[in-house]
């Protein structure tokens, strides 16, 4: 079975990045080309259900999709740093430029440096404007207007298009090497997140009436039978229950099967086997009723239950930290410290270890809070960082409390 990776960016990138894409077996693209960057989380929200993961031609489309929220599968963008920039000054030799006269958006000032490094080049003279979340095009252009005298290199096509009659600009674009290091990258995530949707989920239902349950069943693309004790057993899998409950957070079914019932009491169980899962709905259903008449479990392995509320989550800002720490199990002096946290930070990605530095906790146990917290859509992982040792790399997350 083929996985479709949806291809994001300019007109006459998209292709030659689609076709590298297809060189590898069992991958097509779907060609998403646009005017201007800032069109890409419209192109990116109208195609969500005909791909499995986004492949952008760069860094800033990418950064626009993740922070507009329309990104519900895996994604990568192709790195314009390393052998991409070094053939750029290459090529800006060629024609005559001072190569240590640069004025340089979007790529990171550490990666600029090492480059330049590797290539025994001085970095004095070398403007820079690495991304940051709301950097525009007009920004970048009035940054390279700044710098008369420099020679431009931007990884915007609208800034090259604004820039080339004034300046001399020259444009990034992504290598064949760099496009496949992101494809590879990105398979690994879509193909991990295909095994997760794979999941089995199980849940045990305890309900006064029927009315309704069937119904509800569908809604999650699943399959309804009786169990043992007057208990209704829900078969579906990882994908649609994520869908149906906002990413574990909500259970819209438990207030409808309310309206009708007294006692509602849901628990489910994600396992990679039928064994697995049903252990843990047990589990679920059993929390679930120590809670009270109207509860919803969810357990996973790792000992982790999350509560599923039965109304959607308040916006950012109106959510009840009570709410919250019920759901994702922890305390709210915990999610206070890690609010606090978040605060001093900003956007910026916290590691592991930074986390538990803060925390006054083990990292194994920070990796277990930060984990709950993933589940429930309130961190987000970004990658992995070198621990600079022979131990195991640190994740980073960025905190969405």
């Amino acid at each position: 079975m083929g996985i479709v990776i949806g291809v994001v960016g300019p007109h006459d990138l998209v292709d030659e990045v689609a076709a590298t894409c297809e060189e590898q077996l069992g991958v097509s693209a779907l060609r998403l080309d646009y005017d201007h960057e800032s069109q890409a989380p419209a192109i990116v929200e109208a195609h969500a259900a005909s791909v499995e993961g986004w492949l952008f031609t760069g860094i800033v489309p990418y950064m626009l999709a993740r922070d507009a929220d329309v990104l519900s599968r895996p994604a990568s963008f192709v790195d314009y740093s390393g052998a991409t920039l070094l053939s750029a000054l290459v090529r800006l030799q060629h024609e005559g430029q001072d190569v240590t006269r640069l004025s340089v958006d979007t790529l990171a000032s550490a990666d600029i440096v090492t480059t330049f490094a590797e290539a025994g080049l001085p970095t004095e003279d070398i403007r820079t404007l690495p991304y940051r979340q709301g950097m525009s095009s007009k920004k970048a252009v009035a940054f390279h207007r700044r710098g008369r005298g420099h020679a431009v290199v931007t990884c915007l096509s609208s800034v090259h298009e604004a820039l080339r009659e004034e300046m001399h600009v020259l444009r990034l674009v992504p290598s064949v090497h760099s496009v496949r290091v992101a494809l590879r990258q990105l398979l690994q995530s879509a193909e991990g997140q295909a095994q997760e949707d794979a999941q089995i989920a199980l849940g045990l239902i305890e309900v006064e009436s029927e009315e309704g349950l069937l119904r509800e069943a569908t809604a999650l693309g699943g399959t309804l039978a009786a169990f043992r004790g007057g208990t209704h057993l829900l078969v579906t899998t990882r994908g649609p229950l994520s869908d149906a409950t906002g990413g574990f957070s909500s259970l819209p079914m438990l207030s409808r099967l309310a309206s009708h019932n007294q006692v509602v009491r849901v628990g489910f169980g994600l396992g990679r086997s039928a064994a697995e899962a049903e252990s843990l709905a047990r589990r679920a259903l059993a929390r679930a009723r120590r809670i009270g008449e109207v509860a919803a479990v969810l357990s996973l392995r790792a000992d982790t239950d999350i509560v599923l509320e039965s109304v959607a989550p308040t916006p950012a800002g109106g959510k009840s930290l009570n709410v919250i720490a019920r759901r994702v199990g922890l305390s709210v002096p915990t999610l206070e410290r890690l609010i606090e946290a978040r605060a001093a930070v900003g956007d910026e990605p916290l590691t592991t270890r930074e986390i538990a530095e803060r925390l006054g906790v083990q990292q194994r146990t920070a990796r277990r809070m930060l984990h709950r917290l993933e589940l429930s859509g309130l961190a987000e992982r970004t990658g992995n960082l070198s621990s600079g040792s022979s131990g195991r790399p640190l994740t980073m997350y960025r905190l969405t409390l």
